[in-house]
């Protein structure tokens, strides 16, 4: 396989993972690439399992779990996951809600693990899903632990809204880290998904550097003003376990 054939293949990966399910030719669009050569390296990496044909069409292109299982069993992504997997399932027997783990990948966070409620109607993230930073529990979680220099990097860039309730004023989210550095975790309601609160708290390694977050996250009809005292103490208490077995790398 040639360079360019290997630097395509990454790109078709990478644009499938931010933009699945997504079709052949909104694909090519993307790539600014020709539908024939589109094809032509997804068929390969299908046949090599990292991608799948499904979605609402049945056409459409998603990353494989063979694909996400590369993913966690290299790096920092494997380690963490490893570390927060015990205190994740314990933060869900006590909430009773989904658990979200995310670690921090270029301008976003990438969704690393879930652990799933009981309950019918939850809140729902696909594993590898790309995780706005000034939009999501965890995201806003991950920036309150950050330097005043990243988070003045973070909040220069485009911050488009998600929903109707996204912070986009970087005034407004400055404030908002500042109030999450008070009471030690993020409060989030319907900023990443209408009608879905989540509640998330840094995770930190054992130096104090910022290397993920983990949140709960559920309807707001259930995760109501009343109850977030008591469980953005539970996710606070999460992430110290979680840092806390976290080598410094």
């Amino acid at each position: 396989m040639s360079t360019h054939s290997v630097v395509t293949a990454i790109k078709v990966i990478e644009a499938v993972s931010e933009l699945q399910p997504i079709g052949l030719s909104d694909l090519a669009r993307h790539l600014d690439a020709s539908k024939a050569t589109t094809l032509r390296t997804l068929t390969t990496l299908a046949e090599m399992r990292w991608l799948q044909q499904g979605g609402p069409t049945g056409t459409d292109w998603l990353l494989t779990s063979h694909a996400y299982a590369v993913g966690v069993r290299g790096g920092a992504m494997g380690t963490l996951r490893e570390a927060a997997l015990g205190p994740m399932h314990q933060l869900q027997l006590e909430s009773t809600e989904t658990i979200h783990l995310a670690i921090p990948d270029g301008e976003v966070l990438i969704l690393a693990e879930r652990i799933d409620t009981p309950h019918a109607l939850r809140a729902f993230l696909a594993l590898g899903s790309r995780i706005p930073l000034h939009a999501s529990g965890t995201g806003l979680a991950f920036l309150s632990a950050c330097s005043d220099a990243e988070i003045e990097t973070a909040l220069s860039r485009t911050l488009d809204p998600v929903t109707t309730q996204t912070l986009t004023n970087p005034a407004k989210i400055l404030a908002e880290i500042t109030a999450i550095r008070n009471r030690g975790y993020s409060i989030n309601v319907g900023g990443l998904s209408d009608g879905i609160t989540s509640l998330g708290a840094p995770i930190r390694s054992l130096n104090g550097r910022p290397i993920g977050s983990v949140s709960i996250s559920g309807p707001s009809s259930r995760i109501t003003p009343d109850r977030f005292g008591a469980m953005g103490a539970l996710v606070q208490e999460t992430a110290l376990r979680i840092g806390s077995q976290y080598p410094d790398l």
